[in-house]
């Protein structure tokens, strides 16, 4: 679903604040894949969802999605393909329009804008149908405006928008880092039940170690750019926190140094 050659990226070239933040980047994901991806403060892990998302021109290397390369694709229209969630809660909605009306949005991405009403009585019931999903009684609420929800509310209601149209490739860039630990267990539980039941291939950047191991099928450690451990199924369910520490100063030759990932 997900192939990532040769990739690199450097940012301000030839300064003094030169930064290789990726290099020579390998990966390739099958359809159904939930890779989680942890690694210490500019270790390439956002950078590398923006070059799939293509927020940033890749240096070299290609991307390819589902047989598609998309590795000069501008991003707007990579968006048809791709589902993203960001770790603030207030960038993958819009504050002033209600719920159903957010939802309606993500609905018509990628399609011809037209004259004909609005929401009709059908999207309505698929829409409330969706968001019992959440577990947070928002079917109630659809005219609400999504301004008035907790932190946590939008952000397990972009991750509904995000997988509304089923993307090729979700994308999770800590989406649970600025909530409450309780919150964004909601949340997480949340992204198991729709990438599970919706059979979606998803790359999710984590700072919890824990979550890391326990979520997804495959869990791949990076630092200053690489790709330096790589692990799925059964010797990843066995995995300890522990044990991704010593991975770590294996494979970098140093200790690891991130104390929110520490902490968490």
């Amino acid at each position: 679903m997900l192939t990532i050659k040769h990739v690199s990226k450097t940012f301000n070239r030839g300064t003094i604040n030169e930064k290789k933040a990726l290099r020579d980047v390998n990966l390739h994901l099958e359809p159904g894949d939930f890779v989680t991806i942890i690694g210490g403060n500019g270790a390439g892990k956002s950078t590398m969802l923006n070059m799939v998302a293509g927020v940033y021109p890749i240096d070299c290397g290609t991307i390819q999605l589902d047989g598609v390369n998309i590795s000069r694709m501008p991003e707007h229209k990579r968006a048809a393909y791709l589902g993203r969630v960001f770790q603030d809660p207030m960038m993958g909605t819009a504050a002033d329009m209600g719920i159903q009306e957010n939802l309606a949005l993500a609905y018509r991405r990628g399609q011809h804008r037209g004259l004909g009403w609005g929401i009709t009585k059908k999207e309505k019931e698929r829409y409330a149908e969706r968001l019992k999903i959440l577990g947070l009684g928002l079917e109630e609420r659809m005219t609400s405006k999504v301004g008035l929800l907790s932190g946590g509310q939008r952000q397990a209601l972009t991750l509904l928008m995000a997988t509304l149209k089923r993307p090729k490739l979700l994308l999770l860039d800590e989406h649970t880092a600025a909530l409450d630990p309780k919150t964004a267990a909601k949340v997480l539980e949340v992204t198991e039940n729709i990438v599970g039941s919706d059979h979606l291939t998803a790359l999710m950047v984590t700072h919890n170690m824990k979550d890391a191991i326990r979520i997804g099928n495959r869990l791949i450690m990076m630092h200053e750019g690489h790709i330096i451990y790589d692990v799925a199924g059964e010797e990843k369910k066995k995995l300890k926190v522990a044990d991704l520490l010593e991975k770590f100063e294996a494979a970098s030759g140093g200790e690891f140094a991130n104390d929110r990932m520490m902490l968490s």
